[in-house]
């Protein structure tokens, strides 16, 4: 969030040089809105913003969308179009003008059509998958985007707080699922990092249902996973409660999880692997007697998406350097009985690490 915007195209216009191609073509979503700092929509229009090896930019902007590319400030040529006329004249003319013989793109987020549109405007022209390299630049996150994080996570953990005090036996998933929207919003979300998740008794072990249409009763398990968005960041969270009273096994499957996302917090640090992380975490559920109700792993990156690199899991070797936010989050899902979650969102620091959400973990019983 910090830097000028010419500052931000240079970013791009590096891994296009640490890649050895000619530029990196973005299209809106979470990289783009790093770089211009507003969020464009994607859908059936193309928009694209390259960035060149050589530092030159150039964009492909829908005709009706001028008026507010105008306020990003960018200074290089824009080859706008119409519904009325097509596409194909504005690829021409951007093609032309990058002279790329290589261009590296989000391979998670270019759709197709615009790769074909690319590919019929220059001949030859060699399309490479740069996911991670592209994406690696939001991983540390700077001390502004942080502030936002925490904002948006104390939202949802006041939120969430408001919702549980409403919560009475008989209540549907989805009554309790709208309360928490509201709350969300009553609280000053400015959206939904992602659709909530509110699931009771058996249908909180789908790690992502969906809500139903179904009352509360005492001895439930009762999980949610949401989060707010504010500032263009996400909040990630879930907790889980017991209705009315919870049985010893219950209990126990919930210390499980509760050590398991302890030790993630005790051994998360600068230049810790995702692996080393993964591997600590899901070792407390391995040891346990509930081992094979083991489904996720341990977590993923979070900032402008919800899922976003590093993503915590054995194998993948990656370093987490200073800066890096990441979803602390063991489960245990027993089919058709319960699931148990817990997921903090924590800041890797030059120190070890912090727990930007602070919503108690003890087990909880609602009293309803």
């Amino acid at each position: 969030m910090t830097g000028t915007l010419s500052d931000r195209l240079a970013d791009y216009s590096a891994v296009a040089r640490s890649l050895g191609v000619d530029a990196v073509a973005l299209v809106p979503g979470p990289n783009f809105t790093r770089v211009v700092h507003h969020p464009f929509m994607s859908n059936e229009r193309p928009f694209l913003l390259a960035a060149c090896a050589d530092g030159r930019a150039a964009a492909i902007v829908p005709n009706l969308e001028l008026q507010s590319w105008e306020l990003v400030g960018f200074d290089g040529p824009v080859f706008d179009w119409r519904d009325q006329t097509g596409y194909a004249g504005a690829f021409a003319g951007f093609m032309d003008y990058l002279n790329a013989d290589s261009i590296a793109v989000e391979g998670q987020v270019m759709r197709v059509f615009i790769h074909h549109a690319m590919t019929a405007a220059r001949a030859g022209v060699q399309i490479v998958d740069a996911e991670r390299e592209i994406s690696s630049l939001r991983m540390i996150k700077t001390p502004e985007e942080i502030e936002a994080m925490r904002t948006a996570i104390q939202i949802s953990e006041r939120a969430l707080e408001r919702t549980l005090e409403t919560i009475q036996m008989g209540h549907t998933e989805k009554q309790i699922e709208q309360a928490l929207v509201l709350n969300l919003f009553a609280e000053g979300a400015s959206d939904h990092a992602f659709r909530p998740i509110v699931a009771a008794a058996e249908n909180s072990a789908r790690p992502h249902a969906e809500a139903r249409d179904v009352p509360i009763k005492s001895g439930d398990a009762l999980l949610f996973d949401f989060g707010a968005r504010w500032g263009g960041f996400c909040a990630d969270i879930t907790r889980t409660f017991f209705v009315g009273h919870v049985a010893d096994e219950d209990a126990e499957l919930y210390d499980t999880v509760r050590r398991a996302n302890n030790r993630g917090h005790e051994i998360a640090r600068g230049g810790i692997t995702a692996h080393e992380i993964d591997d600590a975490v899901t070792s407390v559920l391995e040891a346990s007697p509930f081992a094979e109700y083991i489904r996720t792993k341990t977590g993923h990156g979070l900032g402008r998406e919800v899922h976003e690199a590093p993503y915590i899991m054995r194998g993948n070797h990656m370093t987490l350097p200073a800066g890096t936010v990441f979803t602390n989050e063991p489960g245990l899902y027993v089919p058709g009985r319960l699931g148990v979650r817990i997921e903090d969102d924590v800041l890797i620091t030059d120190a070890g690490s912090t727990s930007l959400t602070t919503f108690p973990t003890e087990l909880r019983v609602l009293e309803c």
